[in-house]
């Protein structure tokens, strides 16, 4: 009996695909790629109010650092802005000074228009500075056991320029100090007189300057400190007549810019030409006194020059 060959059936089947998956449901949801860093993107954006970046040396300082040095760079001693309040914190014994004329505050007698009125510049730098009215303090205080009139400009209120206010301010501070028998400090920090304010600005140049030669007379003394910047019309007035001429390291003093004088004279100034080092060589400044040395040295310089003077 022959043998029955059986045979497979041959079986067709499709060709085998790769298994993929499927896409997403929701089109919400989708596979980034990681995005390349960039150097900027690596860096982690800096807090604010915790470090400040010196502006001399570039080197990082912790702001609580800062503060506890009066704002002296401690790796290379830049100076650094400081408010009136601030400095007046630093020189006068605590809980001693009184302010005077804290009502005064300048208004827009000339209704003076350029990018924005004088009246918005006004409102906009209170606005900043709640607790300026303009761009000086003045009043009464004690540094060491000396009474002292001391004027303080702060050069945030529309850069510390001298307008009616800031004039009559200083006026009536060196009046109550001739007055009272008191010697007078006063601090500088301006970009000059007060263009919103035209020829009233410059009249206190004339005014402040009269009242100094005034408490001259009476041989009472006058202490004036140079900060960075002092320009102008402060430069050129009370600025300048102190019996004793003090200025912090580095301060940018002149009465014109640098440019301005270059593009006049049509001359090459001399390197580090409007410093605080320039003028002091040259006899201008009589001492430059570091911001953390400015008490001291302050107190040392009233007791010669108020010996044998009881003050009223």
């Amino acid at each position: 009996m022959p043998t029955k060959v059986l045979r497979k059936k041959s079986v067709v089947t499709d060709p085998v695909e790769p298994a993929v998956t499927p896409p997403p449901k929701s089109s919400e949801t989708s596979f980034l790629t990681k995005p390349k860093l960039s150097p900027k993107s690596r860096r982690r954006d800096m807090p604010e109010g915790l470090w400040t970046k010196c502006r001399k040396c570039e080197a990082l300082i912790f702001d609580k650092e800062l503060d506890d040095n009066l704002k002296v760079c401690p790796k290379c001693g830049y100076h650094f802005p400081i408010g009136s309040r601030e400095r007046i914190h630093s020189l006068v014994e605590t809980c001693s000074f009184e302010e005077m004329d804290t009502h005064m505050e300048a208004v827009d007698l000339l209704k003076f228009t350029g990018a924005a009125s004088y009246e918005a510049k006004l409102a906009a730098n209170r606005k900043k500075s709640p607790m300026l009215r303009d761009a000086v303090v003045t009043g009464i205080g004690r540094i060491g056991p000396h009474r002292v009139a001391l004027g303080v400009m702060d050069f945030s209120f529309l850069g510390g320029s001298m307008g009616s206010v800031v004039g009559e301010k200083l006026t009536r501070l060196i009046e109550a100090a001739s007055d009272r028998g008191l010697p007078v400090i006063i601090i500088s920090a301006s970009g000059g007189a007060r263009m919103y304010e035209g020829m009233f600005s410059l009249m206190q140049m004339a005014k402040t300057c009269a009242a100094l030669a005034y408490h001259g007379r009476a041989r009472l003394p006058y202490i004036s400190i140079l900060t960075d910047p002092t320009y102008a019309g402060v430069i050129a007035s009370f600025a300048t007549v102190g019996d004793l001429i003090l200025a912090e390291p580095e301060a940018e003093i002149g009465f014109a810019g640098a440019r301005v004088i270059k593009d006049t004279t049509q001359a090459d100034l001399p390197e580090g030409f409007q410093t605080a080092e320039f003028l002091e060589k040259h006899g201008l400044i009589d001492a430059i006194v570091p911001r953390k040395e400015m008490k001291e040295r302050l107190i040392g310089y009233l007791d010669f020059m108020t010996a044998g003077r009881q003050a009223g």
